[in-house]
């Protein structure tokens, strides 16, 4: 094919309804029709991208292979399709200003006046355009943009006007409008309430969009009744108004979607002759979600805990591990202010394995130390990833090394042990040199994307990666290499450190004084799919399996 066509998915009445999910699961549906599709997250905040946000406000920030910090919703867009996520996928009004601005001060406008419009929308189309691979081999056929925020919102609006001029540029049969709303069901009415979607689509009409299709969420399926009147109110075609009920599981989207008819929908649209969707896989993984043999129970101990957003990847990898391993994953969330040496064995002993995540900053960090110490000591499935590696790293030297007062000089910078330090130059994948300063930008000091290093033969590591690990990173504190040999002869066992720094990428206990004992410093959970579930977490559930197993010998 040889025109890109384009998706274009807004929300209203209110935001987290799983735009993501649905744009994902079209593009999922899409794929499996033959077409070759990307997906894009525009975000209308004013950050230059989420790595500076905090997890109250935004949920995890997801990683790509070449070092994008973006939005959640790439996350699930790797998770449900095959085409990879890069910088181009995700950009926020941060960047789009500063693009403009740049260009402002180098004299590229030849000093005419800056505005919203043209120029502001102008770059959102070239964004979005780039975002498809247009005018590259990797162009697709379809890509999906999704729209962040609201519709109605003042900060999403140069985006929709910019989508707008975009598909009116494009010309008729080239783009499809997804709109996606909320059906409130009033209990003492004891109906589903439609005049907040006829409100939120009048806005969209308004702008000058009017939605092809419109994804109606709600806590249960809408009424012909219902779908007859929004049809009428809104001007989108009955077999347009899809119901978008409450699942149990978000892989059950895309066969909901499938069978009201959303693809071929667009496909009509968008003037596509495909064969038609072959949605067995996504029926096999669900037969296979409802049919698990046995359940172990994991003890996520991090800050963020009463925020599902805040750890979404890492909830996603461990079932996606427990369903190879038939298992159902029961993920417990323990809040790390609220866990002391003298409360965490009454918190922990009832679960099958422990997992310290990332994190950031000092609040909650003694709590993850005693975790550690708790599966350290008590022969318990323990992997921490990032933060998780480095507090198990501390803990270590605090109580096997020697080294009393070992902290972090992100805790502590003036701790005299700081066996967890900021690193200043370290050599990026492309080989080019990074360098870092304590008081620089935060949002330039990380060191992000896909980087190797070599494994250790012999170890729990090598097992479960070979001789190369390949893993995304995104953190500003590394091992401080000068204690390395110290934490060696106390028996810590470094399986993997990057060939020109000798930074510290993962660490782990002989498994003959503990079964399954490891942190990294990489975030595996970014690369785990359902249909190829990461051999790192698959390693971690089988263990807890074991230790299941070995806790119920009498």
């Amino acid at each position: 094919m040889s025109t890109t066509k384009f998706v274009f998915v807004t929300g209203g009445v209110v935001s987290s309804l799983g735009k993501g999910v649905a744009a994902a699961s079209l593009a999922a549906i899409l794929e499996s029709r033959g077409l070759k599709v990307t997906l894009i997250k525009l975000d209308p905040y004013i950050n230059v991208d989420p790595g500076t946000m905090s997890p109250f406000q935004h949920g995890e920030v997801f990683v790509t292979d070449d070092g994008a910090e973006t939005d959640l919703d790439l996350g699930h867009y790797e998770r449900f399709i095959e085409t990879r996520m890069h910088q181009a996928n995700n950009f926020t009004s941060g960047r789009i200003y500063q693009s403009v601005l740049e260009k402002e001060r180098r004299g590229e406008y030849l000093g005419k006046t800056v505005q919203v419009i043209p120029h502001i929308t102008n770059e959102i189309q070239a964004y979005i355009k780039r975002g498809a691979g247009i005018g590259t081999p990797d162009a697709v056929d379809v890509a999906i943009a999704e729209v962040g925020g609201t519709v109605g919102d003042i900060e999403s609006l140069p985006f929709l006007e910019a989508v707008r001029q975009l598909s009116l540029k494009l010309g008729p049969n080239n783009s499809a409008f997804v709109h996606l709303s909320y059906l409130p069901w009033i209990p003492t009415a004891g109906e589903l309430k439609t005049k907040p979607t006829q409100h939120t689509v009048q806005k969209l009409r308004e702008i000058g969009i009017q939605p092809d299709a419109l994804l109606c969420r709600a806590d249960r399926s809408i009424p012909e009744e219902e779908r007859q009147k929004i049809s009428l109110f809104t001007n989108v075609p009955e077999w347009g108004v899809i119901s978008m009920p409450d699942v149990d599981t978000i892989y059950k989207v895309p066969r909901l979607l499938h069978e009201q008819g959303l693809d071929r929908l667009i496909c009509d649209k968008l003037n596509l002759n495909t064969p038609p969707a072959n949605l067995q896989r996504w029926d096999d993984l669900v037969h296979a979600l409802q049919h698990l043999e046995r359940t172990v129970k994991v003890a996520m101990v991090g800050k963020y805990v009463e925020l599902s957003d805040s750890y979404k990847s890492v909830n996603e990898a461990l079932r996606h591990a427990g369903l190879k391993n038939h298992t159902r994953v029961q993920i417990t969330g323990i809040d790390s202010e609220a866990l002391t040496p003298d409360n965490v064995a009454e918190q922990l002993q009832s679960f099958d394995a422990i997992l310290v995540p990332g994190g950031f900053g000092e609040r909650g960090v003694e709590g993850k130390i005693a975790a550690a110490r708790y599966a350290r000591e008590n022969k318990l499935p323990y992997l921490g990833i990032c933060l998780g590696m480095q507090v198990a790293t501390i803990e270590y030297a605090r109580h096997m090394a020697g080294l009393k007062q070992a902290n972090s000089t992100e805790f502590d910078p003036h701790t005299p042990e700081p066996v967890i330090a900021l690193i200043t130059e370290w050599k990026d994948a492309d080989g080019s040199i990074q360098q870092r300063q304590a008081d620089g930008d935060l949002g330039g000091t990380m060191r992000l994307g896909a980087q190797s290093s070599d494994v250790q033969p012999g170890t729990l590591a090598h097992q479960i990666y070979g001789d190369v690990v390949t893993e995304r990173h995104r953190h500003r504190y590394e091992a401080n290499t000068r204690y390395l040999d110290k934490l060696r002869e106390a028996g810590l066992v470094i399986s993997a450190l990057t060939q020109r720094e000798h930074l510290t990428e993962i660490v782990e206990l002989p498994q003959s004084v503990h079964p399954w004992y490891m942190g990294v410093q990489f975030h595996p959970e970014f690369k785990s799919t359902p249909w190829d579930s990461h051999p790192l977490f698959d390693s971690y559930i089988a263990a807890a399996l074991h230790a299941q197993k070995a806790a119920a010998q009498p």
